[in-house]
């Protein structure tokens, strides 16, 4: 007898979005409304467990991106889109506006530079301040000079997976919990996947797409068919997150210009007022979310550089949340990558890979663009 896991006769789908993230919750909302019968399959319990609930929250304004990258495009589509749907939908959101900070001459110089960036990535209303107003807007800030970015926000990123979701299976689209995806292979006209868990599926796909995030490269290297030289290798650059007890000194985002890897240990603040510190970049070798303790006496002396009165122990280990890269350390910045047939050769595949931040911002945009790829 065969062991094929592929010898029982699949069942005949149209869509299957492997991965409940905030990206994989707009492609499925998307596909849904375009008619389309969906299914997502989460190896997870539940929505959002991994790089959607571990991050700053913020709504990015597009700034730093180069000019004409999908990151970029998708940032800034994705950022009025999101105000849009969040105002529509009553998800909690606030557009309370970032300061990005110089804290010496040379780092002044960048805010120039970072502006013309920005505005050539089509972001609105940057305006850069001299020391005095930064800090008339923001009473406990040192700064030499600053960035105003009024389009930047800060949105209750598990309220809107909830939304994206109800939109989705209120067009009909189905949720598979705790439903890994063991393997797949190409077949004619789609693909054929495994989807492991208590009820063990196959299912005979005319459309899979993988947003599977920090796992979107592993489970692409798991499908027959799909040629190896077309997925990328994964590497994780974690981010650490310190909380500061009591409310936040700030009623906007901190950010100091941005160093490599990352954008600088920055202060955001949730709508409950609260401040948290990060993310640092550490780059790991191997899933971790644990916080080490000790880094935040690197997180004092970069945050006191632009709020001297941060105070010994006021930090606690908060979370860790993983950027999804495809690059390893010290290369070129990555861009995202929404990977069609036309890219890969396979019929009824889109593979996402490397969607780390802006990715909640950008996640409707994103998703327009599997739809339009989905269409043609």
């Amino acid at each position: 007898m065969s062991s094929s896991p592929f010898e029982t006769p699949p069942e005949s789908v149209d869509c299957v979005v492997i991965g409940a993230g905030v990206v994989g919750l707009a492609v499925a909302r998307a596909l849904a409304l375009a008619g389309r019968e969906v299914i997502v399959v989460e190896a997870a319990e539940g929505i959002g467990t991994e790089t959607s609930s571990r991050n700053s929250e913020v709504i990015h304004a597009g700034i730093y991106y180069p000019k004409g990258s999908l990151m970029a495009r998708t940032c800034v589509e994705g950022r009025h889109l999101l105000y849009a749907y969040c105002a529509e939908h009553g998800v909690p959101h606030l557009n309370c506006g970032k300061l990005i900070v110089a804290t010496n001459e040379a780092e002044s110089e960048k805010l120039t530079e970072i502006k013309g960036r920005a505005e050539a990535n089509g972001v609105e209303g940057m305006r850069l301040l001299g020391a005095a107003e930064a800090m008339a807007m923001e009473p406990n800030l040192h700064c030499t000079a600053a960035l105003l970015s009024p389009r930047t926000g800060i949105v209750d990123s598990h309220s809107y997976m909830l939304a994206l979701q109800g939109d989705a299976e209120g067009r009909g689209a189905m949720f598979a919990f705790h439903s890994p995806v063991k393997r797949g292979r190409v077949v004619e006209g789609g693909v054929e996947i495994e989807v492991g868990g208590a009820e063990p599926m196959k299912l005979r796909c005319r459309l899979v797409v993988n947003s599977a995030g920090l796992h979107a490269p592993g489970l692409a290297q798991k499908i027959a068919g799909l040629p190896s030289d077309r997925i990328p290798p994964a590497y994780y650059a974690k981010g650490n997150y310190f909380t500061l007890a009591g409310r936040s000194p700030f009623s906007r985002l901190i950010y100091p210009v941005p160093v490599p890897g990352g954008l600088g240990v920055h202060i955001t603040v949730d709508l409950g007022g609260q401040a948290k510190f990060g993310p640092d970049v550490e780059w790991i070798p191997n899933i971790d979310y644990t916080v080490d303790p000790h880094r935040a006496d690197k997180f004092y002396a970069a945050v006191r550089r632009y709020w001297p009165d941060l105070k010994d122990g006021a930090l606690q280990p908060g979370y860790a949340g993983i950027r999804p890269k495809i690059v390893p350390q010290g290369a070129p910045a990555q861009d995202f990558t929404i990977q069609g047939p036309a890219d890969h050769g396979v019929t009824g595949l889109i593979n996402l890979f490397g969607i780390e931040s802006p990715g909640l911002t950008a996640s409707l945009a994103l998703a327009e663009r599997v739809r339009d790829i989905a269409a043609a």
